[in-house]
């Protein structure tokens, strides 16, 4: 599952580096030396994927949006990172007052939905609609603000349980300050789950930006490639027939989403104790021999064994050999 994931995500991720020089056209190109491209071209040698309503090249628009998905996730991934775990360990480690106030905000914020929270951020930083670093920072805003209640619930509740262990009353009694102590015991020791949590985040976002982009809150298309623009585009095209406006968007969509997801999931069983105690063992032990209910053991070994049976002997719930 693991190499599964890590591949979907590395071609992912090296199509989104290497969108402008895969691509053949750009992602607002409209018309080549040859004339305009025409409005819902089927495929063919000059469009291998055919054209959208709006005369875009479908091949180049979802390499390039790739590219758009990419630093969505890298800019709310990262501002979510920082602002939950900052908030998490400030309010699991002082407690009081601040916690129960933190806890409360964001536990609200975490019970609003989160689609329709993105969109009303969304709309209130760009109006809806912008450029491609206004529309990228509208969409990365609006996944941070619903992101920062996971991160913050686990970093607090690891912060709780750490900072009552022994090592941390030692570090108090020697003088070490609250700073030190929560950066360099308590951070350090809760942060395990965080790279599941970043994966499966990441492919949320790629979700909520498909959405945003889908119900007309996204990036402009003269701005940006983006995967639910395009989709949002061809819902008219799919029962008239024109099924390449919608597949590939869709394709891109659900291939980034399960290779992100199966490498975090697969990070999880990594980093997962009882697991890797558990191929330990089964590394250790080797091959498993064959076994048998047979009372004395194995069917070659034991009173008889496997010669004693076709021989007509057995034996009784004591294992002592019973002759016909």
């Amino acid at each position: 599952m693991l190499v599964v994931g890590l591949v979907i995500t590395a071609i992912f991720i090296f199509v989104a580096i290497f969108a402008p020089v895969i691509a053949p056209y750009g992602f607002a190109q409209l018309r080549d030396a040859s004339g305009p491209f025409g409005s819902q071209q089927p495929p063919s040698p000059a469009h291998i994927w055919g054209t959208t309503v709006g005369g875009y090249d479908v091949y180049s628009r979802v390499l390039w949006g790739a590219q758009t998905a990419i630093l969505v996730i890298i800019v709310a991934v990262v501002l979510s990172i920082f602002a939950g775990i900052f908030l998490g360990l400030i309010s699991g480690y002082f407690g009081g007052w601040l916690d129960r106030v933190l806890v409360v905000i964001l536990d609200a914020v975490f019970a609003f939905p989160s689609l329709l929270l993105a969109i009303v951020v969304a709309i209130a930083i760009s109006g809806g609609q912008s450029n491609l670093w206004g529309g990228i920072m509208a969409a990365a805003i609006s996944i941070t603000v619903v992101y920062i209640p996971q991160y913050f619930r686990v970093i607090r509740s690891e912060a709780v349980r750490i900072k009552a262990e022994a090592y941390v009353e030692s570090a108090k009694v020697i003088g070490a300050s609250n700073s030190r102590i929560m950066f360099r015991h308590v951070f350090r020791n809760s942060t395990r789950t965080l790279p599941l949590i970043f994966t499966l985040n990441s492919s949320e976002a790629v979700l909520t930006l498909a959405g945003l982009g889908f119900l007309g809150f996204g990036i402009e298309p003269t701005s940006a490639a983006e995967w639910g623009y395009d989709l949002n585009k061809s819902l008219a095209d799919v029962t008239s027939g024109i099924w390449w406006t919608a597949v590939y968007p869709g394709v891109a969509i659900v291939l980034a989403v399960l290779g992100i997801t199966l490498v975090g999931e697969s990070l999880n069983d990594l980093a997962d104790p009882r697991l890797r105690g558990r191929r330990a063992v089964a590394m250790a032990a080797g091959e498993v021999a064959e076994t048998s209910v047979v009372p004395g053991g194995t069917l070659t070994a034991g009173p008889g064994g496997l010669d004693g049976l076709e021989g007509g002997e057995s034996f009784d719930e004591h294992g002592i050999g019973v002759r016909p």
